[in-house]
């Protein structure tokens, strides 16, 4: 039977996100701050340029082309040929710039040396409406998938986490719907309200988690599951979970 890494088996993960880094870095570490595990998101920023170049100039030569083409129409036909145009013409820019841009995947390593592998989180696809997928895998297989509906990020931000047959396995959402709300109007003061998670089990109100912002300068995160007695999520889960919270938030 396949054993899980004993660096996992804690209910308590802090991470810590290293500064001047052209990737997404963070070290985590356990409650006497030893590190134990390393965690990188590359950017890759070489091909993210050239994506936003490549869609510079998609967007001069569409708008070369369908002024072109207006020039050469009726004048009864200018305005709707302007309007499909458009609407094409930023369909074409937004397929060059997704066609190059990188999918940015998520590693957890032993070290920082990233000699060894333990789980990766893989972004699905480069574009979708409204939405994130990401496949939390590690040497055996798939784990989790993440979900997120940018959608409900008007009220109160939240990721679904399904098992790899696709029931509801938990949920992250912000810890009130007031504090969120308050975060919306206040943004200036987001320093002072910072975002924190709750993290509660399947479709209940059970609260078994939380991912809390500390209040320093630096970004530092502690990532408590204490509350899971039981052990109900898998502690790589849940870890990968509050990558994510950070990560995928933008944060």
């Amino acid at each position: 039977m396949f054993q899980v890494d004993s660096v996992f088996n804690r209910d308590r993960f802090l991470l810590r996100q290293k500064l001047m880094t052209l990737s997404e870095k963070y070290d985590v570490c356990d409650d006497h701050g030893d590190p134990i595990l390393f965690i990188e998101r590359p950017t890759h920023w070489a091909r993210s340029l050239l994506a936003i170049l490549a869609g510079f100039v998609a967007t001069v030569v569409m708008i070369v082309l369908l002024a072109l083409l207006l020039s050469v129409m009726p004048e009864n036909l200018q305005w709707p040929v302007f309007l499909v145009g458009t609407l094409a013409a930023c369909g074409v820019v937004l397929a060059v710039i997704v066609l190059i841009s990188p999918k940015r995947h998520v590693t957890i390593y032993r070290d920082a040396s990233k000699q060894e592998p333990l789980i990766k989180i893989i972004q699905e696809k480069k574009f979708e409406w409204f939405t994130a997928t990401f496949t939390v895998r590690d040497l055996k297989g798939d784990l989790a998938r993440f979900r997120k509906n940018y959608l409900y990020d008007i009220l109160r931000k939240r990721w679904h986490c399904y098992r790899p047959d696709g029931s509801l396995l938990c949920v992250a959402k912000e810890d009130s719907i007031l504090l969120s709300l308050l975060r919306r109007f206040l943004e200036p003061l987001m320093w002072v309200l910072r975002t924190n998670f709750i993290i509660l089990e399947g479709n209940s109100d059970r609260q078994i988690g939380e991912f809390n912002r500390k209040f320093t300068l630096l970004d530092r995160y502690v990532l408590d599951m204490s509350a899971d007695l039981n052990r109900y999520l898998d502690r790589r889960i849940a870890l990968a979970l509050g990558v994510m919270l950070d990560t995928g938030e933008g944060r």
